[in-house]
């Protein structure tokens, strides 16, 4: 049996979820799971390149590459079906070491990819730090899936991995796999409202883009003043920070949705 809704720690809390589709629907089930009120606002949305040229030389010169680090599930998907789209077997990537972030390793095991590490913390910095443990990581060559980044200000979190790594001593070959483009705030004029008129109790972030994305729907800080700001992990909470924002929820259980959710419950039962 479920139990009650008003027994539930998010019961009557309405939730903005500003991450792609593809993201918003995993995050919003959780949130819901624990009696919550998600709206759908995604500020940025991830599609097919346009240009495919980068691409497809990586993956035509795979064996070039000692590692492949898939910063996102977004580029798992991205490069695969690359690879399904020029008819190419993916056992070709077996001679490939492969490093991936907390559950997008098991998205790699479900496509039979065989995964080297999963590092212990579930970030871009994670991966640096179980690669310099490796003796002779220095001079690896390693090829960095990352998004083609449009209408926002790229991030500093994939720059800083490329730097990290290349701080290694290691070879890096940074190739977009998929796009992250912002998205028309026309679309949004209820939600945008909502926020206006303090009805919305927490607006929850789990990237930077998408902080991006919401800064340039709003026009000052008093737009979304009565509202809580929640963040997926500190990299984006620091992030966030550094544009301006006043963060109250921070999840310490990044590898999945379901720990921003209890970071968010929780928040509420404290207060």
């Amino acid at each position: 049996m479920l139990t009650p809704s008003f027994q539930l720690p998010l019961h009557g809390k309405r939730i903005i979820v500003t991450a792609p589709r593809n993201y918003a629907v995993r995050l919003s089930q959780q949130l819901i799971y624990k009696g919550g009120m998600p709206f759908l606002m995604p500020t940025i949305e991830t599609c097919v390149l346009a240009d495919f040229t980068e691409l497809d030389a990586a993956v035509q010169h795979i064996e070039a590459f000692d590692w492949i680090a898939f910063t996102s599930r977004n580029g798992i998907d991205g490069f695969f079906q690359r690879l399904e789209d020029l008819e190419i077997d993916p056992v070709i990537l077996t001679k490939c070491r492969m490093c991936a972030i907390g559950v997008d390793a098991e998205r790699l095991a479900a496509l039979g990819i065989k995964v080297d590490f999963v590092p212990k913390e579930p970030s871009p910095s994670g991966i640096i730090a179980e690669l310099a443990k490796i003796p002779d990581i220095y001079k690896k060559s390693i090829l960095v899936l990352v998004p083609e980044v449009v209408g926002i200000l790229e991030p500093d979190v994939i720059p800083n991995f490329v730097a990290g790594l290349e701080k290694l001593g290691m070879k890096v070959t940074r190739v977009p796999t998929y796009r992250t483009q912002s998205l028309n705030k026309n679309i949004y004029e209820v939600e945008l409202n909502l926020i206006q008129q303090g009805k919305i109790d927490v607006i929850a972030f789990s990237s930077t883009a998408e902080i991006a994305g919401f800064l340039q729907m709003v026009d000052s800080k008093r737009d979304y003043e009565n509202c809580a700001l929640a963040c997926f992990g500190p990299y984006t909470a620091a992030n966030a920070q550094k544009l301006g924002l006043n963060v109250s929820i921070v999840s310490e259980n990044y590898s999945s949705f379901a720990g921003f959710a209890e970071a968010i419950a929780a928040y509420f039962h404290s207060a």
